[in-house]
């Protein structure tokens, strides 16, 4: 699958990667991950900490997939509110995976803090704002919910958000605890950190058949072969070649980074800008006092198409963006489309499947990719240890109906 068009930004800010082999014989090890993105990479670091003989392969370069294209917003909300998992799920699950998502954000800033390359991870608040005054009563029954759990937010009314914005809306939540990263430094960083702990890492390795046997799988690849107890696919939207996931959604999406025009003063707290409109536009910052403004996710072009969307659709970023803050002078440095998958239900996808015995899956789809592949890799780090994890059926890959609420219980 071709995933990304276009020029993306991560690259530009660590310019020294360390190269890997590819792999050239037959090897055997507890636990091998295919991919070596962001899933990948939290994975191969817990596992290596537990001190799990694990191998991780991509056939690319490491963290030379969707990784790319991430933008590196980190929520505990998520593209779909807490109202509307309670309203699919029920109260208990829908209280539980937004627990999971803020346990899960502590989790990837106390990672940030063990590596050698700094991943540029820093706290967030977030301005989730009515794109329409329609919009208004979504975020006041959305206030409701936030507040009775526990989490922290503020509601401000249109006057409240033009006194710190250079904009208008209608409405807004104001959520702290979030938080910004670069991806590409944080995946390497990581990967580094587990190669350190023992983990084998190879590049352009393409797993090209498996063998699944009563204890154990085989992986063939283009000049040696892996035998492993478990496998860890973590492969990001190109899982869709792999097997079909009936609520999965592939779209492409869109994101430009401007010309560095300082952060201290453009808005309130350079906090995360996200809007109620489907689909929405999200807005950050970034260290190097850049602009990052992305959306207008449309369905799956081919790549060719894909090239000539990106013109159009990074002019509207652009002018979106001037919209925002029309005093500043933006111009755009970087634009890419890539590949972005979601689901239909707004939960990833993580766990084992019938059909690929000793196999699991991490499919962290949606807005909040990051966030929910923390919380993927420690529950398959915990099942691969001997721990099980029952909050595994809310995000099972066989769901139809809604998970039992009695059968979870929180991240610890």
């Amino acid at each position: 699958m071709d995933l990304i068009s276009g020029n993306t930004f991560w690259r530009s800010t660590l310019k020294q990667t360390p190269d890997f082999p590819p792999l050239a014989e037959d090897l055997d090890c507890d636990v091998l991950i295919i991919g070596g993105g962001i899933s990948g990479s939290l994975c191969a670091w817990l596992l290596g900490e537990r001190h799990v003989d694990t191998v991780v392969i991509d056939k690319r370069k490491l963290v030379h997939g969707s990784s790319l294209a991430n933008t590196g917003l980190l929520k505990h909300s998520n593209d779909k509110t807490l109202t509307s998992f309670i309203h699919t799920f029920g109260e208990a699950n829908g209280v539980l995976f937004y627990r999971m998502c803020n346990d899960a954000l502590d989790q990837l800033e106390k990672l940030a803090t063990t590596l050698d390359i700094d991943p540029f991870f820093i706290r967030r608040s977030s301005l989730y704002y009515a794109s329409t005054p329609e919009d208004v009563q979504i975020l006041q029954e959305e206030y409701k919910q936030l507040t009775q759990f526990g989490f922290p937010v503020e509601y401000w009314d249109e006057p409240q958000v033009a006194a710190r914005f250079p904009f208008r809306r209608p409405a807004a939540l104001y959520t702290r605890e979030d938080a910004e990263v670069n991806p590409f430094r944080f995946a390497h960083g990581l990967l580094q950190s587990a190669n350190r702990l023992g983990v084998r890492l190879y590049e352009y390795t393409e797993a090209k058949h498996l063998e699944f046997g009563k204890n154990e799988i085989v992986c063939h690849t283009s000049d040696g072969a892996i035998r492993a107890k478990k496998v860890i696919f973590a492969t990001g939207y190109e899982t869709q070649e792999i097997k079909k996931d009936r609520g999965a959604i592939l779209e492409s999406s869109y994101a430009i980074v401007t010309n560095p025009v300082g952060n201290s003063s453009l808005w309130h707290e350079q906090c995360l800008i996200w809007e109620t409109a489907r689909p929405y536009l999200y807005i950050r910052s970034t260290r190097e006092g850049r602009i990052i403004i992305g959306g207008l996710d449309e369905p799956v072009l081919d790549s060719n198409q894909r090239e000539i969307r990106l013109l159009h659709q990074q002019k509207k970023l652009l002018q979106a963006l001037q919209e925002h803050f029309p005093d500043v002078p933006f111009r755009i440095d970087y634009a890419w489309a890539a590949v972005f998958g979601s689901s239909h239900d707004g939960l990833p996808y993580i766990g084992p499947h019938p059909r690929f015995p000793n196999c699991y899956f991490v499919e962290g789809y949606g807005g909040n990719g990051t966030v929910t592949s923390m919380i993927a890799a420690q529950l398959l780090a915990d099942e691969l240890t001997g721990t099980q994890r029952p909050e595994l059926e809310l995000f099972s890959l066989t769901r139809t109906t809604r998970p039992s609420s009695e059968t979870t219980k929180p991240l610890t």
